[in-house]
């Protein structure tokens, strides 16, 4: 059976009175003599060791290569052109404490799993720091790193939240916003995301550039902005988000971003929007909560759902399966029919 790779480090061999660097290949101990006693001296050689290792052509196998390796250099040439290298960066930073010193080889289901419990955290936030592992792991083979890919096992995909919130608690919480500090910003935060069902990260990067009052329109969408499955769109200013708009843009600059605080923008509301909800009283609510309640309120009023996502920028796939019991025609026809008597049935005797 293969040794368990932990990746060239250096060894001190006593009966050699030497530092060595030693390393696991194809499941066979190697050693390379440094040819110094000195601890630092060895340190350099190590380095440049390392060095000219990585620079060997052809891809590696993975039980050659280490896991933070592989994330490093994933995030070295793949973070700059993801849409939030931020949260790629936290997952990486997460990873690194577990997988340090492992190669590739060791990402078995085994090990996703002491991963998970020891890691601690929800579900979701595992599922994608996982996700975030088995996407430089592929990354890797593509590119021509690894010689093969290696699957990782993800936990479970946690069941959708369905909390969303009455139309009562939104007046609830937008009379708790206007606080002498935040009232010019946050009570238009929440009704932007209650109206349009648009994700925290859109509504705070918008401009007024991006708004045409005259026609009715928001283009959430940002040229150059990297796309990803968390599409923007364009969409229809609803009547009752309209005056308020026009009141905020007398307060703003032509190219300056609708919420802002002495014309700088808001980079993220997560305090404040909890401090309105303890005030109004809001339990186990969170900014994205209004974009479900914004696709459950019109699974409530009916709107066909091919509409309905379209307006909020989801495919309908998504939109039936989270929200789509809300709807009030949601199974009514095999509700009423399950009672009815057979149409059209041959009776044999």
């Amino acid at each position: 059976m293969p040794r368990r790779n932990q990746g060239p480090r250096l060894r001190w061999l006593k009966k050699r009175k030497c530092w060595y660097i030693v390393w696991t290949e194809n499941g066979r101990s190697r050693e390379r003599s440094t040819s110094t006693a000195d601890g630092e001296q060895a340190e350099v050689i190590f380095a440049e060791w390392l060095q000219l290792r990585g620079r060997r052509d052809g891809p590696s196998d993975p039980a050659e290569i280490l896991v933070t390796d592989v994330l490093t250099t994933y995030a070295a040439e793949r973070g700059p052109k993801v849409s939030a290298p931020a949260q790629m960066g936290r997952s990486i930073y997460a990873l690194t404490g577990f997988w340090e010193g492992k190669a590739v080889a060791d990402v078995t289901p085994q090990n996703c799993v002491i991963y998970c419990e020891r890691r601690g955290r929800a579900p979701g936030t595992v599922r994608r720091e996982l996700g975030v592992l088995q996407a430089a792991i592929n990354w890797a083979h593509k590119n021509g790193r690894l010689t093969r890919s290696v699957a990782v096992q993800l936990p479970e995909c946690p069941a959708p939240r369905d909390r969303w919130l009455t139309r009562r608690e939104a007046a609830w919480l937008i009379r708790a916003s206007r606080t002498p500090k935040a009232r010019l910003y946050m009570p238009l935060f929440i009704l932007l995301a209650l109206y349009t069902g648009r994700r925290k990260e859109a509504i705070l990067a918008l401009r007024w550039t991006q708004i045409d009052l005259e026609a009715g329109l928001i283009d959430f969408e940002i040229a150059g902005r990297q796309r990803s499955n968390k599409k923007r769109g364009k969409v229809p200013i609803p009547p009752r988000l309209l005056p308020h708009l026009r009141r905020a843009r007398r307060r703003g600059s032509d190219l300056g971003y609708v919420l802002h605080i002495d014309g700088k923008r808001i980079c993220d509301i997560k305090n404040g929007f909890s401090s309105a909800c303890k005030r109004g009283g809001i339990e186990g609510v969170t900014p994205h909560t209004l974009r479900h309640t914004a696709a459950t309120w019109l699974m409530q009023s009916g709107v066909k759902t091919w509409e309905a996502a379209g307006f909020l920028a989801m495919s309908e796939k998504t939109l039936i399966s989270v929200y789509g019991h809300h709807h009030p025609e949601f199974m009514r026809a095999a509700a009423d029919a399950i009672g009815c008597r057979p149409q059209n049935v041959r009776v044999i005797r």
